[in-house]
């Protein structure tokens, strides 16, 4: 929930309660007819506050980009698929659970890269 949604809670919240105390205040003896129309006035701000906020759109979703830096020279030609022999591509491999994983464009494979020992 952001900032400005719990502030125009809090606000609501305490609108609406100071409407109700104006409302009741104005029943009492020394009381006021003036004061249920500030009391309604309060309480309606108070429930389009709550409105607002609830029909607020939701921040949108930060977006995480994960930079895999293969150690040597690698180039990315010479990296086929294990099962069909296709060449892949830089936009073929992506990141699941922490670990690089490659999907065949041509027979549709997926598996994770693993390192070869360079002795």
């Amino acid at each position: 929930m952001s900032a400005g949604k719990i502030i125009a809670y809090i606000v609501a919240a305490i609108t609406i309660f100071f409407g109700i105390l104006f409302i009741w205040g104005a029943f009492s003896p020394s009381g006021s007819t003036g004061w249920i129309f500030v009391g309604l006035i309060s309480v309606g701000i108070g429930l389009a506050l709550i409105f607002w906020a609830a029909r607020r759109p939701a921040p949108s979703s930060n977006e995480v980009t994960y930079k895999i830096d293969l150690p040597a020279n690698v180039d990315m030609d010479t990296i086929k698929c294990k099962a069909c022999g296709g060449a892949l591509a830089p936009k073929d491999i992506s990141m699941v659970a922490g670990a690089p994983v490659v999907t065949c464009p041509y027979c549709g494979t997926t598996y994770q890269l693993t390192e070869e020992p360079k002795w």
